[in-house]
């Protein structure tokens, strides 16, 4: 049993500890009220819609992550990032914005928003303030399963239908990708051309994502375009949609995206 003398010191020592945890807090008060950020914002690419993240989206939430998906019309730069912008307005805190291919260029841009704490680019471009997409795409060679239609009448282009799942989606199964292909959702060539007028990137934490299987994207131009952002890179053995054929490793990325690792 503790001795009187014991226990006074006892005492007085839990009333140091308590003094002291008070001074810490007064020094740094923000140190107890970091916010954790919880929310995650998705946008898809060209020739596909949200409904492919699924995966990653049930795994993030039964983490306890608040995951929207947006639905970009894939019209225009300024149509996808006006989309983009209303969702990243519904959040209730910081968030983590994820870009996949055609998206990276989209979050660039619309990643200013003040909510927006780190972006992720999944297999994406991302590029600096006046710079397109096209600019990019055309650094590296192409591979010959990379093939979209020539432009319609109103400039809307599609992936062309007889390499689609050789040259975007070659590691998911035929029965997946028929549907994928039956389902795709086409964009306006104009896009590519439209230089961005922010970049987020270079005032935020990037983490990019390179397919080293893509045939759609050129892996080599994701590293440059990475390396040049100072990102924190991820490679993974994948075709273009890693995002479905892999979507715990790409989940983690978004997970250390929200905890800045």
């Amino acid at each position: 049993m503790l001795s009187c003398k014991d226990r006074s010191l006892n005492k007085y020592l839990i009333a140091a500890l308590i003094i002291f945890s008070s001074l810490l807090i007064r020094v740094n008060p923000t140190a107890a009220q970091t916010p954790v950020v919880k929310n995650i914002v998705i946008v898809h690419g060209a020739f596909a819609d949200g409904s492919g993240w699924k995966a990653v989206y049930t795994i993030l939430t039964k983490k306890g992550y608040h995951v929207t998906i947006v639905q970009n019309p894939l019209t225009s730069l300024a149509d996808d990032v006006e989309a983009t912008d209303r969702i990243l307005n519904q959040q209730d805190g910081p968030t983590v914005l994820v870009g996949h291919s055609w998206a990276g260029t989209v979050i660039t841009q619309a990643g200013v928003n003040p909510r927006v704490v780190s972006l992720v680019y999944v297999a994406a471009f991302q590029p600096d303030k006046g710079e397109t997409t096209n600019q990019w795409s055309a650094t590296q060679p192409k591979s010959s399963k990379m093939s979209v239609t020539a432009p319609d009448k109103k400039g809307v282009i599609f992936f062309n239908r007889e390499t689609f799942h050789a040259g975007f989606a070659a590691d998911l199964s035929e029965e997946t990708v028929d549907f994928m292909n039956a389902s795709q959702q086409p964009i306006v060539a104009q896009c590519f051309a439209t230089p961005v007028t922010e970049a987020a990137w270079k005032n935020k934490p990037s983490y990019g994502i390179v397919a080293t299987d893509d045939k759609t994207v050129n892996p080599d131009i994701e590293r440059n375009m990475y390396k040049r952002a100072k990102d924190k890179i991820t490679e993974i053995k994948s075709s273009h949609v890693v995002f479905m054929s892999h979507p715990e490793e790409v989940a983690q990325v978004i997970i250390n995206a929200s905890q800045k690792k």
